[in-house]
């Protein structure tokens, strides 16, 4: 008989599966009905479509419970389907790899990712494709699925979705994706193709971005004539595959089979991911982990130049690589009881100056092989310190010594950061602590979101450790917890900066390095404790189920074609009971109506383009990609430029703007349709939406007049007004 506890983990399975079956075939019904009158409003096709899923409904639900209950005939009968399975051969993998990639390619590029948008009909897919995949990974020879397989199955088809997603908008569209998509390809295009734009070739073009986003953003460019459709694939690329590197980078071992690396490799691409993180901070921490045990003649370079990259892409990061590889040196080492008994200080200090190529990071409970406390004290104190000099003193004095040979680069590198610019910086913007908690910005809110994202690993740690499977000295601990809780209170200032709180991406240094003390753990024992997890304690195993599933949420909610052609929309609207634009309104027009759209614009140009500038507030991509050839770049004004003033409420910013528009001198304005809607919190991103209307719509709207509003691509075009007797409030006094 089985135990109390069994018993009611037997009945909360039923009762899941139960949940999830009866959702997902009312989420059917509701596409099948309507679709005829042969019986109700059922078409014959469609009730047989009907039956044959309740059908299959059925008998899932029944194999549930002959699985929980643990039936002896049905696991008889698993066993020689497992035996047949095993004899597939090649025909396993290629089974497998249908599996995996055909779900995620149906909801992300066939019109049925808009009839299956119910998320019980896209979970009951994910846990068939994930049983299905989990089978034919399962090696046994008795039993058709085990803990390891479906672990591997879950986190394979998670790593899918992510990945898939990531490719979603990889189209030719001319327009912006999003708010601001098309001018961010504007700002990566200046470091390597300014030259695509009619601009003086003396004069710097400013942008937004820092020089280290731009970099990484820029290399399309490169490439001549570099098309949106190749640029967007870069941007796809860089989205996920980073992702894994670090996964191969940060937990490779020489002890741990190839699969096992792999598949932690995938995992490491869907948790860090739930950030998202910004690339080059992304590829900082690749780096780090490269140089994690290396000899220190290339672990200190290595991280001074990554420290500097980190600062001139963003200054917030410029200690994050030193915190991380200090962390890494100091907790994965292992350290002796007393003190120096391992080796003279002698034999120290050859270590430190040549570099002891010994010392590499281990895969074993050893950590650094042969380290001692000196030497580990000191490695960790040398890259650490590197760090510091790359990420806060370099910057002070590269653009210096870079502007004897090229005044523009050096321009675009900036310079250091003090103490009274981060204060002028962080009191320059309103903070929203309301978006740490469930909002309309981010409906899960900072905390809770970040707690669902890391939460489980987090688990997970704390269980390796308190089972000495992970062990740490005391002063190690800190040297985890202190750096992770700096990295933690950063990230959840900025988060609530008004501007951001949307996601998790500016909780990127917690992320990464609460991923490192993954890492360490998993040199130390996790991998080998992963392999015996079927046998941990049920709530840990529904912790690592958690782990794999979670991050996975959004992208399987979210994976739906970007277009659909226009004669299937006649059945996708009968199916999914939706109008074209809904419930995605990130569907795009069709290809008339962009082309249409696109001429409008050409058009008004040649019609207006000789009175006057021509601003591109929005969509500069145009001018990037050659849509709009032969009109002068004028690089002032750009959108996220506006946006980001607007909300540090900076007039003397703004005033050169307005007696710009009082002047007419742009005869044609290209923008994202403008409004003077005031918004509260209770909308999305409305404090943002109310700066916006404050200083640029408003203003912008009183000297200017809509021509004509594309309605389809979002685009308004905007001329100088007649009468502008009522915009003097908007000019200096």
């Amino acid at each position: 008989m089985p135990t109390t506890r069994e018993l009611s983990l037997r009945l909360l399975v039923i009762a899941l599966a139960t949940f999830l079956l009866t959702a997902a075939s009312l989420e059917f019904y509701n596409i099948t009905w309507g679709t005829g009158e042969w019986l109700g409003e059922f078409s014959l096709k469609w009730f047989v479509a009907f039956v044959l899923f309740e059908i299959f409904c059925i008998v899932c639900l029944q194999a549930t419970i002959l699985a929980a209950w643990r039936n002896e005939k049905f696991y008889a009968s698993l066993a020689r389907v497992a035996k047949l399975r095993n004899k597939l051969g090649v025909m396993r993998w290629a089974l497998s790899a249908v599996v995996l990639i055909l779900p995620v390619w149906i909801l992300q590029y066939t019109a049925w990712g808009l009839v299956l948008h119910g998320q019980y009909l896209r979970w009951l897919l994910w846990a068939v494709s994930a049983i299905l995949l989990g089978f034919l990974l399962t090696r046994s020879d008795e039993h058709a699925l085990e803990w390891l397989g479906a672990l591997s199955a879950l986190t394979l088809i998670s790593g899918a979705a992510v990945f898939i997603l990531s490719l979603g908008n990889v189209t030719s569209y001319p327009f912006s994706l999003g708010w601001s998509e098309g001018n961010r390809w504007w700002d990566y295009s200046i470091l390597f193709g300014r030259d695509i734009y009619i601009y003086p070739a003396d004069k710097p073009i400013p942008v937004l971005l820092d020089v280290g986003r731009q970099f990484i953003g820029g290399i399309p460019f490169l490439l001549p004539n570099v098309t949106i459709w190749q640029a967007r694939l870069w941007t796809g690329l860089v989205n996920a595959v980073p992702y894994f590197i670090l996964g191969l980078v940060a937990f490779k071992s020489a002890q741990f089979k190839r699969w096992q690396w792999i598949l932690v490799s995938v995992w490491t691409m869907i948790f860090v991911l739930q950030g998202p993180i910004h690339p080059p901070l992304l590829w900082c921490a690749i780096f780090v982990a490269f140089a994690w045990g290396k000899p220190l003649w290339l672990a200190v370079p290595l991280i001074f130049v990554t420290s500097y990259f980190a600062e001139v892409s963003r200054y917030t990061w410029m200690f994050a690589p030193g915190m991380w590889a200090a962390m890494l040196e100091f907790s994965s080492a292992n350290l002796s009881v007393s003190k120096f008994t391992a080796k003279s200080a002698k034999d120290a200090k050859k270590d430190l100056k040549l570099g002891d190529t010994s010392m590499k990071l281990s895969a074993s409970l050893s950590g650094l092989r042969g380290s001692n406390d000196r030497v580990v004290w000191a490695r960790a104190i040398s890259v650490g310190v590197a760090g510091i000099l790359g990420g806060y003193v370099a910057p002070f004095f590269i653009p210096t010594i870079l502007a004897a040979f090229s005044p523009n680069v050096s321009s675009s590198l900036g310079g250091g950061v003090t103490l009274a610019g981060v204060g002028s910086e962080a009191s320059s913007q309103e903070l929203l602590w309301y978006r740490l908690f469930p909002n309309a910005t981010y409906p899960e809110g900072i905390l809770l979101g970040l707690l669902l994202a890391v939460g489980p690993l987090i688990a997970v740690l704390i269980y390796l450790s308190a089972t000495r499977r992970w062990m740490l000295k005391p002063l190690q601990k800190l040297a985890v917890i202190l750096p992770l809780l700096a990295f933690l209170v950063v990230g959840l200032i900025v988060s609530v900066k008004i501007g951001g709180g949307g996601d998790l991406h500016n909780m990127d240094m917690f992320i990464i390095g609460l991923l490192f003390a993954g890492a360490m753990a998993w040199h130390q024992s996790g991998a080998k404790w992963i392999l015996e997890s079927g046998a941990s304690p049920v709530l840990i195993r529904i912790v690592l189920l958690f782990m794999v599933i979670y991050p996975a949420y959004y992208p399987m909610k979210f994976l739906a074609p970007n277009r659909v052609a226009e004669e299937d929309m006649t059945w996708v609207m009968t199916l999914a009971d939706i109008p074209p634009q809904g419930p995605f309104p990130e569907l795009l027009p069709y290809e008339t109506d962009s082309d249409k759209a696109l001429k409008d614009i050409q058009n008004a140009i040649e019609e207006y383009a000789p009175n006057g500038d021509v601003l591109f507030i929005d969509q500069r991509q145009l001018l990037t990609f050659k849509y709009v050839t032969d009109v002068p770049l004028v690089p002032e004004y750009d959108k996220k430029v506006l946006i980001n003033e607007a909300m540090s409420a900076s007039e003397s910013y703004f005033q050169s703007f307005y007696r710009d528009l009082a002047a007419q001198r742009f005869s044609l304005i290209i923008t994202n349709p403008l409004h003077e809607r005031v918004q509260t919190e209770e909308d999305n991103f409305g404090e943002e939406n109310n700066a916006w209307v404050e200083w640029v719509s408003a203003p912008v709207l009183c000297f200017y007049e809509p021509l004509e509003t594309l309605k389809k691509v979002r685009i308004q075009l905007l001329v100088p007004k007649e009468d502008i007797s009522a915009c003097a409030k908007y000019l200096d006094n």
